[in-house]
């Protein structure tokens, strides 16, 4: 272990303008979007057809369990979504028993804020992905408000797991035409990272950002490559062996050709054959390619570490959001909010893994709520028009809420908030008036009330977090080290400690931008995770080497051989 001395961490600027920056969108934005409209619009349109629209908050519960998993190959998909369903209704069901025994808003607050927490904590320790907790705080703060009584709940239940069912379908339906699309993107991103960071290195930039998004590319690459205990496809082992040129470009990259990473990344993303990244012009092609996918084999044979066990770092964020989530709902009532769910909601959406990026979600979240209600005012009088028109509306508003909110999390929830007000209007339309300053008082509430939480409630323990993942790169390294210099080494424990190293290099890098972002804390050990990540980089180079893995000799004009495989 270094013994570099620490040094002292810089508070960081609260961004603003920053904060409202736009991005790339994602590069399946339109999977979502058109998912959650799929999954709306057929049982909102066949309440409009019984006259029952006032029954839609109820499908649409379940309807919204299409946003997820889109990034997941859809073995893993069908697990996640089911649980997503589970889940949904479970905090559903208990809403919705809460609603009938009690008219008590501060007990409904209550209810609601634990409720939160425990999605938060949940939906963060299985890494669940966006929209994450959001959309089932959402669903169970709102119906918490809804009048019921005990009669009442297993139809509405029924009627959210009808929904929820379709919703799976839906986010299942691809699976006939392209099933390994999702390993295809994240393979294809992998080698796009990686030709990125070999672009800066030739330049002779630092690169350190590169750097780091390129290794957090390729170890999410592994990460959607590896779940398949199964024997896995041809198309999954030819996958799986660009993600390996990916990796070697990383520890190679003046000696990488970024051309041939970006034409292998297009010919990925397509529906055609996986490009071959064996060398035709060596004997032992088949040999090294085996030899390369052996650690692949062994890597998936281990049981991953269940998802409870990453509870414990994540109580902080429970408290965090528990305390915010129920403060900003006493707070709305004591100001005579009618909906203090919306003050609850906008508080458990603001917490992110650090402080700094929690102010970041504030303003987001302020700026998106502030315009959405502008947007909703506009677009009353075409919801108004009738029952289909006010659903045609809501759909509108789904579909641009996914396709927006790639880009910034503001620009999504301009979309956002003209929906959640549209909802309110299924059971029977209200004051335009009242709707806008309620949601703007409770958007202001939630956002401050929610901040100032997260003041209160510090992780203390992020600076300890660090201090476990720079010991867990040190011992990775280590291990690595030991075996390239060992002749007797398999090539299986070669390549599950090169990649062991890479996923400990990655979570080292997060924790400590996670750590860097937290107040109230000492300093951390910069200095340190530099000089580990730098010592673990050349480990990894010498890992490759020792394997004999250089990069595919390419040309510039990126011949590819392709795998003889189906889509």
């Amino acid at each position: 272990m270094s013994s570099a001395i620490p040094t002292p961490t810089r508070v960081r600027r609260l961004p603003v303008v920053g904060a409202l920056r736009l991005g790339r969108p994602s590069d399946v934005w339109f999977k979502p979007a058109l998912s959650v409209v799929a999954a709306v619009a057929p049982p909102s349109l066949l309440l409009v057809a019984l006259g029952r629209l006032d029954l839609a908050a109820y499908t649409m519960a379940g309807s919204l369990c299409a946003l997820y998993a889109h990034h997941r190959p859809y073995a893993a998909r069908a697990k996640v979504l089911a649980w997503v369903v589970l889940g949904m209704l479970g905090g559903l069901a208990v809403a919705l028993v809460a609603a009938s025994v009690t008219r008590n808003a501060v007990v409904l607050v209550t209810v609601g804020a634990l409720l939160a927490a425990v999605q938060k904590a949940v939906c963060d320790a299985t890494r669940v992905g966006p929209p994450a907790h959001v959309i089932l705080t959402f669903v169970s703060s709102a119906t918490l408000f809804v009048p019921q009584n005990l009669g009442q709940v297993p139809g509405h239940l029924a009627l959210a797991a009808a929904a929820g069912a379709w919703a799976w379908l839906v986010g299942m339906a691809p699976a006939p035409l392209r099933p390994h699309g999702p390993e295809r993107r994240a393979t294809a991103q992998a080698l796009n990272a990686a030709a990125a960071y070999a672009e800066t290195a030739r330049g002779g930039e630092e690169g350190a950002g590169a750097r780091s998004a390129a290794y957090a590319a390729v170890h999410a690459a592994w990460q959607t490559l590896l779940p398949a205990r199964n024997r896995p496809s041809t198309t999954r082992r030819a996958l799986e062996r660009l993600v390996v040129r990916a990796e070697v470009a990383l520890a190679a990259p003046a000696d990488t050709d970024p051309a041939l990473l970006r034409a292998w990344a297009d010919a990925v993303r397509g529906s055609g054959r996986v490009p071959r990244t064996g060398d035709p012009r060596r004997d032992d092609g088949s040999l090294r390619e085996r030899d390369e996918l052996v650690g692949v084999a062994a890597e998936r044979a281990v049981a991953p570490r269940p998802w409870w066990s990453r509870l414990g770092p994540l109580a902080p964020l429970a408290v965090r959001t528990a305390l915010g989530c129920a403060l900003a709902g006493y707070v709305s009532l004591a100001l005579g909010a009618d909906r203090p769910y919306w003050a609850l909601v906008t508080a458990a959406s603001l917490y992110q893994a650090n402080l700094t990026l929690t102010w970041s979600r504030a303003v987001q979240r302020v700026v998106g709520n502030l315009v959405g209600v502008l947007l909703f005012a506009a677009v009353t009088p075409i919801a108004r028009l009738g029952p289909l028109a006010l659903v045609l509306c809501i759909l509108a508003c789904n579909f641009g809420a996914e396709a927006l909110i790639s880009r910034n999390y503001w620009l999504g929830s301009v979309c956002v908030t003209p929906l959640a007000l549209l909802v309110t209007e299924l059971p029977g339309y209200q004051p335009t008036g009242e709707l806008v300053t309620d949601r703007v008082v409770d958007t202001l509430v939630g956002a401050l009330v929610g901040f100032a939480a997260a003041l209160a409630v510090t992780d203390r323990r992020a600076g300890r977090r660090v201090e476990g993942a720079l010991t867990a790169v040190d011992r990775a390294r280590e291990r690595a080290a030991r075996l390239t210099a060992d002749p007797a080494a398999t090539p299986a424990a070669l390549e599950a400690a090169r990649r062991g190293l890479a996923a400990a290099v990655v979570d080292l890098r997060a924790t400590a931008d996670a750590a860097a972002g937290e107040w109230w804390q000492r300093a951390l050990p910069q200095e340190r995770v530099v000089l580990a990540e730098q010592a673990a980089h050349r480990t990894l180079a010498a890992t490759v080497r020792r394997q004999g893995l250089p990069p595919d000799p390419g040309t510039t004009s990126t011949q590819t051989h392709t795998e003889d495989t189906s889509p």
